[in-house]
């Protein structure tokens, strides 16, 4: 099922929900259609929407501040693009660059995504114990970069319109 963003009425990113819940919204009339995917359309008796990829409230929600976006293993690999840190392989996996036996928590600083063969070679080691180099720096992703990277839209590769600000660039790599 198609995940949809939805932006506040100042064009903030607020979540996203199924293409259902989009398009009630928009039925409903409290929302627009900011992008839709070109060429679809969902259909009914008497009615047609564009498949909304983007929609915008009509009125603003006021949301309590988010200074952090939540941790999560599918987080981790969504902002690792699911490309192993170790090799730059398909990554299936989340690793502890400290692992968790030495006192290292879930966070975004400390984890990364791997392959499944890089994190049983590195195991209960740090990166410098087992002679493994981290090919990026880990980051933390404000609660709209997660968003926008959760939905696959990271340095414009989707074609995001000028009007919706980009995700700030991640870390160069660790040379």
């Amino acid at each position: 099922m198609r995940e949809t963003l939805v932006l506040n009425a100042s064009f903030e990113p607020l979540s996203t929900v199924s293409l259902r819940r989009a398009v009630v919204l928009v039925l409903r009339d409290k929302a627009v259609v900011e992008q839709a995917h070109p060429g679809l359309r969902v259909r009914a008796a008497a009615v047609e929407v564009p498949v909304p990829q983007v929609i915008r409230l009509r009125r603003y929600v006021r949301v309590p501040f988010r200074e952090r976006a939540p941790w999560s293993r599918r987080g981790v690999l969504v902002r690792d693009r699911h490309r192993c840190a170790y090799c730059g392989r398909r990554a299936t996996t989340v690793d502890h660059v400290l692992p968790r036996s030495r006192g290292g928590q879930d966070t975004w600083l400390n984890t990364v995504a791997a392959c499944a063969d890089d994190n049983h070679r590195k195991a209960d080691r740090t990166p410098e114990q087992a002679g493994m180099r981290l090919l990026t720096r880990p980051f933390e992703p404000t609660p709209a970069d997660a968003l926008l990277l959760a939905l696959g839209m990271r340095d414009g590769a989707s074609g995001l319109p000028q009007w919706l600000p980009a995700p700030a660039p991640a870390p160069a790599g660790i040379a």
